[in-house]
């Protein structure tokens, strides 16, 4: 099956968000998502976008991408931040996944990039396993730390 990989445009949003709709339900979060097509639209385009995207398609349909978005590393100078990829689970084991994630290592190394980064659940083995094997480090010492909006809150009201 033959696929393309392309820098992703506005009228791609509402594929791009059913992706990340069913990268959650992967993830078991499924009703954690609450951003909008209108959200990645303005986010993605408007005048000062804060991420880009790839996205794989098959005969027209866009059946997997890629976002991510700029970073500084205090240490190591501009990075980018993969946030997601994913392919549509009927698509899998066709190497588009590996093709995204090589567009967008080709994109930092084109843009001069420090470092490339982005997080993988525990348990996505296969996930880990690959990326083992293209270079990427497992950072075992670190541990992701989040505030949602709530707690951002909460956390100024008590100051």
């Amino acid at each position: 099956m033959n696929f393309s990989i392309r820098e992703g445009i506005i009228e791609d949003m509402p594929s791009v968000l059913n992706l990340i709709k069913e990268l959650a339900h992967f993830e078991k979060e499924a009703d954690a998502v609450v951003i909008s097509v209108a959200d990645l639209e303005k986010d993605g385009f408007g005048n000062s976008p804060l991420f880009k995207t790839f996205v794989a398609e098959v005969d027209e349909e866009i059946v997997g991408m890629a976002l991510f978005y700029p970073r500084y590393s205090t240490w190591k100078g501009p990075t980018i931040h993969l946030e997601d990829l994913i392919v549509k689970k009927s698509k899998r084991g066709l190497n588009i996944g590996s093709a995204l994630y090589k567009k967008v290592i080709e994109y930092g190394y084109n843009l001069g990039v420090k470092r490339i980064e982005w997080v993988v659940l525990g348990w996505n083995t296969p996930a880990i396993e690959f990326y083992k094997k293209t270079g990427g480090h497992i950072l075992e010492d670190w541990k992701t730390v989040q505030m949602n909006e709530q707690a951002i809150k909460n956390y100024l009201e008590t100051l």
